[in-house]
């Protein structure tokens, strides 16, 4: 044979590629138990957290292949059996509602103090206005997320919410992480439950995922001491679920985390989705260092897409994985449609926690469209709870 001959490598399914000699030299002795292991994955069957960290160190477009082929098998019956050839979108807005917050996390480059010349709580006519520039973009949600503001009342923000859907019945709430019901519970004196039944009558829709970062104490207490752990931002979203509330689940990383942690993190969201299963959604990026506190090595696309791949490969229980081009730039996040994503996320009319930290991507509807379409999928776009709505 040749110096540049074919051969099939491991799963002959998955692709043919050609192998240098010396590669071929260093491959002759292998462990044919990862054969096994990526035939599992190829099947569809769940793996444990140290079979993740084995295909972690895969060449990167083997794990991509896997976590394409598992993307396809989670999407199958969606859409009417059309899921597996739709990548959706949606169109809505970041509002911060206050960026006052006293938890201070070294990754922030958004938070201020009260004291602050450029602190500002939203009032009523801003939010009208922000929405209404979102419907006229043919926006359906808003996502509304704030610092931890340390004096606004319960009555504030039940105000807020019964005035935004008095006025604007159509758009979804998507609003307030897992970390503010965390601390509303600790401003307010009152159980999580109950919080979150006040907060639903009166308006809230959906709940994100942020403040998830590293569900790893070890990590939080080193990123940020004042925030909620791990088993309360957890017990928010398992309250939420059970009052009928749907969420997403986000991971930040490439700061002080190992990989095994970002499996543990990954561990624990599975073990929550199986018990509740109320997560629509997984969404990871990359944590950006400029302006913050906290400095750390920017990780690149390779170090995304590898993580992307193996959530959507372990997070077997999970409808959904979105691609974040807020961090990586459009074109990466076209490839991550690749890599595991079947939808592309907003369209981010308004953007101001990421971008304090020096990333300022933009997309549109038509950018979207033609990423998506690009790769020869169907674009559509989507509400929160993924209906199509083209």
């Amino acid at each position: 044979m040749g110096p540049h001959s074919l051969r099939v490598k491991r799963a002959s399914h998955i692709r043919l590629e050609f192998v240098p000699p010396s590669v071929r030299l260093s491959r002759m002795i292998y462990d044919a138990s990862m054969d096994d292991l990526i035939q599992r994955v190829w099947d569809g069957r769940r793996i444990d957290s140290a079979e993740a960290l084995r295909l972690y160190h895969l060449p990167l477009a083997e794990l991509g292949a896997l976590a394409d082929r598992r993307r396809q098998l989670a999407r199958a019956a969606a859409h009417g059996g059309r899921g597996g050839g739709i990548v959706t979108y949606i169109v809505d807005r970041n509002v911060n509602y206050t960026n006052v917050c006293n938890v201070y996390c070294k990754f922030c480059a958004f938070y201020r103090v009260e004291a602050d010349d450029d602190s500002y709580v939203i009032t009523h006519h801003q939010m009208d206005q922000k929405i209404e520039e979102t419907l006229a973009l043919g926006g359906t949600q808003i996502l509304m997320q704030g610092g931890h503001h340390p004096k606004l009342s319960l009555a504030w923000y039940l105000d807020l919410l019964s005035h935004i859907k008095s006025k604007f019945p159509t758009i979804n709430i998507h609003g307030f992480s897992p970390s503010e019901f965390v601390h509303f519970r600790k401003v307010f004196g009152l159980p999580l439950e109950e919080i979150i039944r006040q907060f639903t009558a009166a308006g809230l829709g959906s709940i994100p995922g942020g403040g998830g970062e590293i569900l790893v104490d070890r990590v939080r207490r080193r990123i940020s001491p004042l925030k909620a752990m791990s088993n309360d931002w957890l017990e928010v979203m398992d309250v939420a679920h059970r009052l009928g509330l749907k969420s997403t689940a986000t991971m930040i990383f490439g700061h002080v985390e190992t990989v095994e942690e970002r499996i543990e993190h990954l561990e624990r969201l599975r073990v929550q989705q199986d018990k509740s299963g109320g997560f629509t959604a997984f969404i990871a990026w990359t944590f950006q260092s400029e302006n913050t506190k906290l400095k750390a090595p920017t990780v690149g696309a390779r170090e995304y897409l590898a993580t992307q791949a193996l959530s959507r490969i372990y997070l077997d229980n999970f409808p959904s994985v979105q691609s974040s081009w807020v961090t990586q730039g459009l074109e990466i996040g076209q490839i991550a449609l690749k890599y595991g994503a079947n939808d592309l996320g907003s369209i981010m009319i308004e953007e101001n926690v990421v971008s304090q930290a020096g990333t300022t991507f933009r997309m549109t509807v038509d950018d979207m469209k033609r990423l998506i379409a690009d790769l020869g999928y169907e674009p559509h776009q989507r509400d929160n709870w993924y209906n199509l709505l083209n």
